[in-house]
């Protein structure tokens, strides 16, 4: 890290008499106005100092704290902005959940493709940091949900070309960064002799720059990131990754404040949890009946002030960090964790109703995929801690106080989300319960503990959390070693975005010097017929990718399928079966080459093509709908349209039914039939985030400083596909089918226009030829058809009880049956043509009355039963195997039922008549 030192010193440092030291117990370098000091300041080489004794003049809410520091950066010209949502795939396809500020503005405005929404700008933006979860209630400092209050400036260096970026110069650098910092402190009334400010360079996503904590009276709170490199391999500097980089041409201030240490510090109390959520701390104690004597409060708060050093990220074995903390405080490990575990759980419970309610008020539908699932496992691990320290109040309400504190209007939903997913689990813990015994007593039997592997695939597939499994695990005599970090090993294993691949292919450089294609289709997409020339033909294994300078055929993209046609010239048509688009380029692929330079006449199927656009149209309608019924949590999770039919998947919690189909259909076909205007229009895409909102990026996210909006009725989303001037166009919308993707996503699949009268005129069909059959009217179908049903299910009854009687009545003795003695027991061997269920009775009776039981059947094959009575020594799968291979076959089963048989009906007779023998060879063996 000695490559960056000239970095951190600053003409801010200098000034005020700061003076650079080497930590002797960790070696980190800092910097301290206190020439004295001796330690950087941060555990474990200090203890908290504020603990009992705020570090600021005032104590502040976490409302008070988040107002004071925006106020204070809009005063020292910062704009402020509004925080986004937690859910960073809203408008990113790399990440799932927001970690950090910075996320807001990455990739574009940070790589200076769009500028930035306000330069300089400070927001408190609401995160989540799935990594943190085996930390939060341990440390008395993380937690998982967080607000990183933040102010950024993004800045060009002097000699770059102004049309390069979307913004130029610079703004401010490190100086002002830290002069802010110093600032802010004093006015929170900090002895800012007391801050020291730690060198740590940062490295991620593949840019780097110094980077400085800020750390009082032994609390981090602060981080001031310089980004000002990126990963090169032929870079001048080394990092502690390993790799080589090189500086930007931009170069932006990140920093990030943590609001609740900040709250923390003004508060002094023992843990972060009491000062950020007071009330809920309170209630749940109060629920657990969690009451301290005034010493083992003491001791509670004396724990606090070393907590610092059980971090899960820089301690190898909890366990040990907690016998030296017992040691130091002079009581027993076992009497530390019988009074702070329980507390942990509390904490952890508050903090990850707080995630929750961020999660599920964004809109987040727990699933099994992407950010569904880390939902998902947020709570599930929150209802485990509430069973284990004894907190009864139904979770649905605990997530509910958090969300009405964030106040987030969609209360009703979370709480029904919340109960849903609850109800789920105990189902799931149901099935996965004899799994784990039935794996506990395999690793048992080999002697092994279980490993971590199989405790990951156990919660992964049926929400077995680790302190479970070893529970089930002692029973049957297995041992289990719980990683401390587990439940973040479990959030790597999901914490990337779905459907997001490695792009390896970097495109045809056959393509790269020409045009982009000018884009006829946006400009009027009623029109199907144009003009263009021919500026290069490519051949392919099978046709010829055809490249004009302008287009009407829309290239496939969005779930829309490319549209088909014609390229004619004077003297050749060639039929144009597949549009695609390669970096603006747009290739028509055909059947012929019309000829590198030629004019050609275009002409779009115009059926086909106005059909994808009722679709497409139709498309934003559905979803529009659905969401005025299911709820506004409802997003796209993906989309196909197509001519005959398109499809929609959706983020719901639960099923659609029959009800909510016909209140969507109605609502969509009501847009339909107001034959509103279809719009479309190309705002800044900040200007338009901020009127819409992330909800608008349904179909995905598109690039560029300007994005294509369209507005159907009361629905804007950013799409690039085609669409009907106005709804009457799609004519109607049928809702053909719904069904489960998968856990958390429900598909709707219906047709427009055409399509659509054609479904119903089938689905018609069908009814009056099923109304033809039943000799009925149409509208009858219903009640003749449950008649039916429930006749046919009463002769099922009737049949089987009458088998049931056949069976008793032969088990009474008659007919062919053979009566033998096999030792001190009677054996039944008869032929019955009948199916299997007839021989299973009829055997089962027969052992009813003690007797062994031998049925052979010639119905379909050579067929075997034999039934067995308790106590008496003989192996009926055994008979089976001896009999079925006399027929060609095999078979087998426990020693009391076993059933088999083989193709060789002729050797039926023989084999049965070989029964008694076999029966006493195997009872004697």
């Amino acid at each position: 890290m000695s490559e960056l030192a000239e970095e951190y010193r600053l003409e801010y440092f200098e000034e005020e008499g700061f003076e650079r030291k080497e930590c002797p117990e960790c070696g980190d370098h800092f910097w301290t106005r206190d020439h004295d000091r001796e330690t950087c300041g941060e555990p474990p080489c200090a203890e908290y100092d504020f603990i009992g004794e705020p570090g600021f003049a005032e104590e502040y809410s976490l409302s008070e704290m988040r107002e004071a520091f925006l106020s204070f950066f809009e005063e020292h010209g910062h704009e402020r902005i509004d925080p986004y949502p937690v859910a960073a795939n809203r408008w990113r396809d790399d990440v799932l959940l927001t970690q950090a500020s910075i996320y807001d503005f990455q990739p574009l405005v940070t790589s200076g493709q769009t500028p930035p929404p306000a330069n300089p700008l400070t927001v408190s933006q609401p995160c989540i940091r799935m990594q943190d979860i085996d930390n939060v209630g341990k440390t008395g400092r993380h937690t998982m949900a967080f607000e990183m209050m933040a102010h950024h400036a993004f800045n060009t260096r002097e000699d770059v070309d102004e049309d390069e970026y979307a913004y130029h110069g610079e703004v401010y650098w490190k100086d002002r960064t830290v002069e802010l910092c110093d600032e802010l402190l004093a006015e929170m009334g900090a002895d800012i002799t007391e801050v020291t400010y730690i060198e740590d360079p940062w490295v991620g996503g593949g840019n780097a720059g110094p980077a400085i904590e800020v750390i009082y009276r032994g609390l981090e709170l602060a981080t001031l990131v310089f980004m000002c490199m990126e990963q090169d391999p032929d870079g001048e500097y080394e990092l502690k990754d390993g790799n080589r980089y090189s500086y930007m041409d931009t170069y932006i201030v990140d920093t990030g404040y943590g609001l609740e240490r900040w709250t923390w510090m003004s508060q002094g109390t023992p843990t972060v949890y009491e000062a950020i959520y007071p009330e809920m701390i309170g209630f749940l104690k109060e629920n657990a009946a969690i009451e301290h004597t005034e010493a083992e409060a003491e001791l509670v708060n004396r724990a606090a002030r070393l907590s610092g050093q059980l971090d899960i990220d820089d301690v190898d074995d909890v366990e040990a960090a907690r016998d030296d903390i017992a040691a130091q405080l002079d009581v027993s490990t076992d009497e530390l964790r019988d009074l702070v575990e329980p507390l942990e759980d509390i904490y952890a419970i508050a903090d990850h109703c707080r995630t929750l309610a961020y999660m599920l008020g964004d809109g987040i539908v727990p699933s099994n995929v992407g950010t569904g699932y880390l939902a998902r496992m947020v709570l599930r691990r929150t209802k485990r801690l509430c069973d284990n320290v004894g907190v009864d109040a139904p979770l649905d309400e605990l997530v509910d106080m958090q969300a009405e504190r964030l106040e987030y209007e969609n209360r009703d939903t979370i709480r029904d989300i919340v109960r849903t997913e609850v109800e789920k689990y105990r189902e799931t813990l149901e099935r996965g319960g004899r799994r784990v015994e039935s794996l506990a007593e395999e690793y048992a039997k080999n002697g092994e503990s279980i490993p971590t592997g199989e405790l990951i695939e156990l919660y992964d597939s049926h929400g077995i959390q680790p302190d479970m499994v070893a529970e089930i695990a002692e029973e049957a005599g297995a041992d289990v070693d719980v990683p401390d970090d587990f439940y973040s090993l479990v959030a790597q294993r999901h914490d990337t975005p779905e459907g997001v691949e490695t792009v390896t292919d970097e495109g045809d450089d056959r393509f790269a010097d020409l045009p982009e294609t000018e884009k006829l289709y946006y400009d009027d997409q009623q029109r199907t017929q144009f003009e263009a020339v021919v500026l290069d033909v490519f051949e392919r294994e099978e046709g010829y990718d055809v490249v004009l300078d302008q287009t009407m055929f829309y290239p496939e993209g969005g779930g829309q399928p490319a549209d088909t046609g014609t390229l004619s010239t004077d003297d050749v048509t060639v039929e144009v079966t597949d549009v695609q688009i390669e970096d603006g380029v747009i290739l028509h692929r055909t059947d012929e080459s019309p000829g590198k330079g030629e004019f050609v006449n275009g002409q779009v199927d115009g059926g086909r093509r106005r059909q994808l656009m009722r679709h497409h149209t139709a498309t934003h309608i559905v979803i529009h709908a659905a969401r005025q019924v299911l709820g506004e949590h409802v997003r796209q999770a993906g989309a196909q349209k197509g001519v005959d039919s398109s499809r929609i998947d959706l983020r719901h919690y639960e099923r659609i039914d029959r009800a909510d189909v016909k209140r969507i259909e109605r609502l969509a076909n009501g847009i339909v039939m107001d034959n509103t205007a279809v719009s479309q229009e190309w705002p800044d895409r900040h200007d338009a985030e901020a009127e819409h909102g992330f909800d608008l990026y349904q179909g995905g996210i598109p690039p560029g400083e300007q994005i294509r909006l369209i507005h159907v009725d009361e629905d804007v989303q950013a799409c690039g596909g085609t669409h009907v001037a106005r709804t009457g166009d799609i004519g109607a919308i049928k809702v053909l089918n719904t069904e489960r993707v998968q856990d958390g996503v429900e598909r709707i699949t219906f047709a427009a226009g055409e399509a659509a009268l054609e479904a119903t005129q089938e689905k018609e069909d069908a009814l009056y030829e099923a109304a033809e059959i039943l000799d009925v009217a149409p509208e009858e179908v219903p009640d003749t058809a449950e008649r039916f049903f429930e006749e046919w299910k009463a002769r099922g009854k009737e049949i089987e009880d009458l088998k049931e009687q056949l069976a008793a009545a032969r088990a009474g003795g008659g007919g062919d049956a053979e009566e033998v003695e096999v030792g001190e027991t009677t054996a039944v061997v008869d032929r019955i043509d009948a199916d299997m269920d007839e021989l299973r009775a009829t055997a089962n009776a027969i052992t009813g009355k003690g007797k062994i039981a031998v049925i052979g059947s010639g119905e379909n094959g050579a067929q075997f039963v034999v039934s067995v009575p308790d106590g008496v020594g003989v192996n009926a799968g055994e008979v089976v195997g001896e009999l079925a291979a006399k027929v060609g076959g095999g078979g087998g089963g426990p020693p009391d039922f076993a059933q088999g048989g083989g193709p060789n009906v002729e050797d039926l007779d023989a084999a049965l008549e070989d029964a008694p023998d076999v029966l006493r060879q195997v009872q004697d063996a």
